[in-house]
């Protein structure tokens, strides 16, 4: 299993990384809830409620670009932060073509995530 550095606790409705934020840690949810959002247009909409064994911000990290949603403790909540030495070794001992094949997946996941956010606001307007 994934080696953890450490444990952070968050309170409800406490942001725990913001969308457009730096991608550098990755998270196991421990205990709690995490609510994935994104708001589009000024409004508000939950992408998935998370619970515990859910990995998170795993993409941004791969993908080294900024997050791409907001994650928000629902209720107290505590996460495992993935020691960054540990997965970067793990990753590196990967060839280079699984690691841009996973690269390649981060993408299209958070596109798939973008067109699907889209089509919700269209559904709504």
């Amino acid at each position: 299993m994934f080696q953890i550095a450490s444990y952070e606790t968050f309170q409800d409705g406490q942001v725990i990384f913001e969308d457009g934020s730096s991608g550098d840690w990755i998270y196991v949810l421990d205990e709690g809830e995490v609510e994935i959002s994104k708001i589009v247009d000024g409004q508000k909409i939950v992408i998935e409620v998370l619970k515990p064994g859910d990995i998170f911000g795993e993409m941004a990290y791969i993908d080294k670009t900024p997050r791409s949603a907001t994650a928000t403790a629902k209720g107290k909540t505590v996460v495992g932060i993935i020691d960054r030495v540990f997965f970067d070794r793990e990753f590196n001992k990967l060839s280079a073509d699984f690691q841009q094949m996973l690269k390649a997946v981060a993408f299209r996941l958070r596109r798939t995530t973008e067109k699907s956010l889209e089509l919700q606001k269209e559904k709504k307007g």
